[in-house]
């Protein structure tokens, strides 16, 4: 059958942020809520975006990964000790405009940083994506 969904328009292109505060958040092992709902729709192709450190996350022999589909699809999991998260900036993210870097969502979702082998103790970042919904989906 041929297709007839249509094509996303520049205009169809849609942002989501969450944010990190260990203030507010803590830092405990496990997954970590950065949208207060599932900001993200089903069916939802992640095309890019980037991380903004705004304070060096720490935690001795902690690791942190953020996700949305599956684990590590928008930041693989990094010591805390090492780039991406103990320096200050902005970071790349995994998908890079690019076809085989984007991430299709199976249902509605939320951004999630994942926390593990050690707890937090500082740290402030951003999370800026930027997606289409696919209209034939």
């Amino acid at each position: 059958m041929p297709y007839k969904g249509g094509y996303p328009r520049a205009t169809d292109w849609r942002v989501v942020r969450g944010r990190y505060d260990f203030a507010v958040d803590g830092g405990a092992v496990g997954d970590i809520d950065l949208t207060l709902d599932a900001q993200i729709p089903a069916n939802a192709v992640i095309l890019g975006g980037f991380v903004e450190v705004d304070t060096a996350v720490v935690g001795t022999g902690a690791s942190v990964a953020v996700k949305v589909e599956g684990a590590g699809d928008i930041v693989a999991a990094a010591a805390v000790s090492g780039a991406p998260w103990s320096t200050t900036g902005r970071k790349s993210v995994v998908p890079a405009f690019t076809g085989a870097t984007t991430v299709k969502t199976t249902a509605a979702r939320k951004i999630q940083a994942t926390v593990s082998a050690a707890v937090l103790t500082a740290g402030v970042f951003d999370v800026v994506l930027f997606f289409v919904q696919l209209p034939d989906a």
